[in-house]
């Protein structure tokens, strides 16, 4: 399914809040979207929403897949950074592109990043990058395998995966059931997919599904455990009524 011939083939694209992202000739996809541009994206469907949800914690645990250009690890640091928020963040991301990681520390990151170019090139060079407040590992390898090894429990998932049309192992409900194996009772999952197939694989794990709708952005989904306070929960029954031919993605489908 994976064509590591083309993993090296990337072409660099402007998204319409003026970050660039890239374009992959393996997926046939941009890492982000376009239209709600690279930064804007990251922090609207991902970052905002995981920290309102957990304002209250003072240490998290944040699952990232994949780290990619590491939008969404990189808006958190921000985020947390540009509003003081005493909170400590523990980032694991699985990434199989090792070339992609080493290329980071030239890639024309938006400003906003400007403050966190020591943490991008420690991560470029070694993978890792630690102080007081902030730990980030990326788990080099295939997420499918790395995931189900991790030893932390899960506060946060950000499931950015390439789309379950052109990665769809990453989408399947037995990948989602080795996310939920790791997660804590409280854990939310953030994803910019709102398919059929993603919401049945998330809802056949036993989790509630919410529409988000963050600003100036297309709506996404949020999951959890037991439904989030202020967002009513989507009735998935009522759903599967009224789409009855509608299957999660299973990996028996792809061999």
């Amino acid at each position: 399914m994976y064509q590591p011939d083309l993993r090296a083939t990337k072409e660099r694209v402007r998204s319409a809040d003026g970050s660039y992202t890239l374009y992959s000739r393996e997926f046939q996809e941009a890492y982000h979207s376009t239209r709600d541009g690279a930064l804007h994206e990251s922090l609207q469907k991902h970052v905002i929403p995981a920290l309102h949800f957990k304002r209250e914690k003072s240490s998290l645990v944040i699952l990232d897949i994949c780290f990619g250009l590491g939008y969404n690890t990189l808006a958190t640091l921000y985020y947390i950074k540009e509003h003081n928020l005493p909170i400590r963040v523990h980032v694991l991301s699985p990434e199989f592109d090792e070339g992609l990681i080493r290329s980071l520390i030239d890639f024309e990151y938006p400003k906003a990043f400007e403050g966190l170019r020591p943490i991008i090139e420690a991560l470029s060079q070694h993978l890792y990058y630690e102080d007081e407040q902030f730990i980030i590992e990326i788990l080099l390898g295939d997420a499918r395998q790395r995931v189900p090894k991790i030893e932390q429990r899960i506060d946060v998932v950000y499931q950015d995966a390439f789309s379950p049309r052109q990665n769809p192992l990453l989408w399947t409900r037995e990948f989602f059931a080795d996310i939920v194996s790791i997660a804590k009772e409280d854990m939310l999952l953030t994803t910019y997919s709102t398919a059929a197939t993603t919401r049945l694989g998330l809802y056949e794990n036993g989790l509630v599904l919410h529409e988000y709708q963050g600003e100036n952005t297309r709506r996404s989904l949020l999951a959890s455990k037991k439904p989030l306070e202020g967002l009513c929960p989507i009735d998935m029954e009522l759903k599967k009524e009224r789409n009855p031919t509608a299957r999660s993605l299973r990996d028996a489908m792809f061999g």
